[in-house]
This record gives structure tokens, sequence and C-alpha cells, in this order.
């Protein structure tokens, strides 16, 4: 199976410059943890993501004002991607090595098309390759060490 097989297409997205409260209702609305940054809703070119986790670390716990942009506490920089032609292995591979539970799809030109998250694997391969999928779960939930 490729990953266009298994990710959601057309997934909802922020640019840089939104506040960081419209992050969150998107969250809360669609019910997800993570939404792609892209520079413009027209080139949907892929500059980073914002998770749950960023707003509650960078943006809550630090004590930061609902004036925040996206682009002060999103994750950028190396972020694990993967094209839609990319086989499910190499879909499972990234995601256990970055214990990422969720990886952006992205065309030839860094275009976000799609998003592929553990639950998509579990759902679309659970019952195919349910040791591939229980793995891939282990491996992500590894614990991290504090930051003390």
């Amino acid at each position: 199976m490729k990953a266009r097989d298994l990710m959601t297409e057309d997934p909802e997205f922020v640019t840089p410059d939104e506040p960081i409260t419209r992050a969150a209702q998107i969250m809360r609305d669609i019910d997800v943890g993570l939404v792609p940054v892209v520079d413009s809703p027209e080139s949907r070119k892929l500059q980073g993501v914002i998770t749950d986790r960023d707003i509650a670390i960078r943006h809550v716990a630090e004590g930061h004002t609902q004036e925040c942009r996206v682009r002060d506490e999103m994750t950028s920089g190396r972020i694990g991607t993967v094209r839609p032609d990319a086989d499910e292995e190499e879909v499972i591979r990234l995601m256990e090595r970055e214990q990422v539970r969720r990886l952006p799809v992205v065309d030839e030109e860094n275009r976000l098309v799609g998003i592929i998250a553990q639950a998509d694997i579990a759902t679309r391969l659970g019952r195919s390759k349910p040791e591939e999928v229980e793995e891939l779960v282990e491996k992500i939930s590894e614990p991290g060490q504090p930051n003390r």
C-alpha cells in the first residue's frame, strides 16, 4: 500500500501568521493533535507543523499571550515527510525512527497533499499486518527522558 492510500487528503492547515488560537480551534473542531503549517493557502508549501504538545509546552506552560502567532510556537526545520508514492514500509519506518504519530505527505515541490496518522495505519493495515502495527505503536510510544 502507498502513502496516498493511507493518507487523509487535503488536511486542514494554518499559516505562520495566523493566531495560535486558530490552530487550537482546528484541533478542537476536527479532533486532531497536529495541524500542518504552510506558507500560504495558494502554494501550500510545508513550513512546519504545530501540535497540541507545542501549544501546551511552548505556549501555555511559558505563559505566552493570545497574541502569539503560529510561527512563535510551531515546530519547523527538519520535519519528517513522505511522498504520496512512498511504500507503507517507508511510512512506518519513518514514524518509528522519528517517534511521531503523524506524518505530512508532500509532493515533489514540498506542497502539502495529505497527512498520515498512526490511526490511519492501524485502521488500514491492522487486520492484514497486526505485528507491524503493534511494533509501530510500541516504538512511537517509548517514553522520552524528562527535561529537568
